[in-house]
């Protein structure tokens, strides 16, 4: 099940993002870190109502955030379409206990069906140049890759903007 998430969920929700850190950087994917995302951004997602959370059983699966708010990083991208009425897929996470198991599969499948339902005319996101993995991803789902940002705080290297154009 999908839901939104709530205040109550903050706890588990930041431990699972830092478990995700750390299985990225075990495998020397140095995407998230302890700046990022940090536990008032996450706090700041769930009181715009723009936190998902995936539940099995009780138990906290996967995060997305979604928003059609553009941050400023993402101004020099030559998107495919205007930046008008577009949806921004951010912070998707899943359990790395369950990594392969489709959970990111499925809460894609939400944001692209959320942004449907909700008239947008396509689906933005952006992913760690070093992360291959969830570029292959992002493609295989109908993602075009259209340019480089950067999080300094983050990483050194670019992150990949990506955009698919819904019909």
């Amino acid at each position: 099940m999908i839901r939104t998430a709530n205040l109550k969920d903050l706890a588990a929700i930041k431990s699972l993002t830092e478990a995700c850190a750390q299985s990225m950087q075990e495998k020397a994917i140095f995407q998230w870190n302890e700046h990022y995302p940090s536990l008032e951004k996450l706090r700041a997602d769930i009181e715009k109502r723009e936190l998902f959370v995936l539940e099995e059983k009780e138990e906290l699966q996967g995060i997305v955030v979604l928003t059609c708010e553009m941050d400023d990083e993402y101004l020099p991208i030559e998107w495919l379409t205007p930046n008008a009425n577009n949806l921004y897929v951010h912070r998707l996470a899943t359990d790395p206990g369950s990594w392969g198991s489709g959970n990111g599969r499925k809460l894609m499948d939400f944001a692209e069906e959320f942004a449907r339902e909700n008239g947008y005319i396509s689906v933005r996101l952006d992913t760690f140049s070093q992360n291959e993995r969830n570029q292959r991803f992002y493609e295989a789902r109908g993602y075009n890759r259209l340019g480089n940002i950067y999080f300094p705080k983050q990483s050194e290297h670019p992150f990949y903007c990506y955009e698919k154009i819904l019909q």
